[in-house]
């Protein structure tokens, strides 16, 4: 086991904050002494079953914790995604049924084992104690906490003051998932920033059971590909965790060079003096950024798919990107098979005039597709990845709807 300060140098690289250092500090000391692991806390509502980077900033960090020796419990909340989280929502979320709960936690199980230790990985569902509360357990429950402490949550606040409902059911949530701290008797809880008051509440209702309070870990929202949106997959700006490393290596290195340090800080395990050794290159101009951005690409690839496959992705992308100087950024279009007309798809995107102007420019040679010039129109059929080059300056890709 590293030392406290060595622990607490890893756990700090791109954490927003930290409730608190000191009582981190002092749960590492008795760890470290008595050879006893925390038990580090994370719990997953599976309500999309989808799990892309931006989700994985926080499971990336209990891996760090996992790896330094501590007890990492996840909790599904096959309960509490019944009500639904209600955080950041301006309107009550529609419940969702027990059979979709399970189907997606089956799901997440799968995706969160592409990161974390399954042999070291306590998975906890917590319909195996809320279910079993009755009502006087719930109304005890409920008297931890006050009507003004439970309005002074950002969302609620919001809707309260526009006369917008706000259901009862809903301020339990925060209660049944603060319980799950009190019943695995967390020492750490992690979470995005969105999560702050959920954890916060967990800190206060172990303090009102007599158990001592787990620290709170807040890491931050990731931007997506665009460098501007939160990573969301509708908005089409995600690199989810199962695509293939081909895909995974491409979308990492279209991100800006503004972004590079901080994929590197919350998407990989990169140690915090490889970073700071990283951050210098950058700002002294040691080393190019789009090189810099490679590296980023290889270990973000290796990490789901092992080095082979990121190793194969790379040669792919130097051959296909850079000795053909294919342009990262181009406009991204799906097709059905079953209708793809190449001149219908381009006119209907304003990408050409008319037909006849993709007919003369192909006569001209101005059509390459994959690399490989094309003198006529007739017959094209759909692949599963078209690059499309429309004379010196116009690059679109292409990929078959599934």
């Amino acid at each position: 086991m590293k030392t406290v300060e060595e622990q607490i140098q890893i756990i700090q690289k791109g954490v927003v904050e930290i409730i608190d250092v000191e009582e981190l500090r002092e749960k590492l000391k008795r760890s470290y002494n008595e050879h006893r692991p925390l038990t580090v806390k994370l719990g997953l509502d599976p309500t999309a079953p989808d799990i892309h980077l931006g989700h994985a900033v926080v499971l990336r960090k209990i891996k760090q914790l996992q790896d330094l020796g501590h007890k990492v419990v996840i909790i599904i909340g096959d309960f509490t995604g019944m009500i639904g989280d209600p955080t950041g929502k301006s309107k009550t979320r529609k419940a969702i049924t027990r059979d979709q709960v399970l189907e997606n936690a089956t799901t997440y199980e799968e995706q969160i084992f592409r990161i974390l230790d399954k042999e070291k990985t306590e998975v906890r569902f917590n319909s195996q104690w809320l279910a079993k509360l009755d009502l006087l357990d719930v109304i005890q429950l409920t008297s931890k906490m006050t009507v003004a402490r439970m309005l002074e949550r950002e969302d609620f606040k919001n809707r309260f003051q526009g006369q917008l409902p706000i259901f009862i059911h809903e301020f339990f949530y925060p209660l049944m998932q603060a319980y799950d701290s009190v019943e695995i008797k967390a020492d750490i809880e992690l979470g995005g920033t969105d999560q702050r008051f959920n954890l916060l509440t967990g800190r206060m209702l172990q303090k009102e059971y007599d158990q001592e309070a787990q620290v709170t870990i807040f890491m931050p929202l990731l931007e997506g590909i665009d460098g501007k949106e939160k990573m969301s997959k509708s908005l089409g700006n995600y690199i989810g965790i199962d695509d293939t490393a081909e895909v995974m290596y491409e979308k990492v290195m279209s991100i800006p060079d503004s972004m590079i340090i901080k994929y590197f800080e919350l998407v990989t395990d990169l140690h915090p003096s490889e970073l700071n050794a990283i951050k210098i290159q950058l700002l002294n101009g040691d080393k190019n950024p789009r090189d810099i951005k490679m590296n980023l690409s290889k270990e973000i690839t290796t990490l789901y798919h092992g080095k082979e496959d990121a190793l194969k992705a790379e040669i792919r992308f130097i051959r296909v990107y850079q000795e053909k100087q294919i342009p990262m950024n181009m406009k991204t279009l799906q097709v059905s098979s079953a209708s793809f007309d190449l001149a219908r798809t381009l006119l209907e995107n304003n990408l050409i005039k008319s037909k006849s102007e993709l007919r003369r420019l192909a006569t001209q040679g101005g059509l390459t597709i994959n690399n490989e010039k094309k003198l006529n129109i007739i017959g094209l059929k759909l692949e599963s990845e078209m690059v499309i080059q429309l004379g010196k300056k116009t690059f679109i890709k292409i990929l078959e709807k599934r």
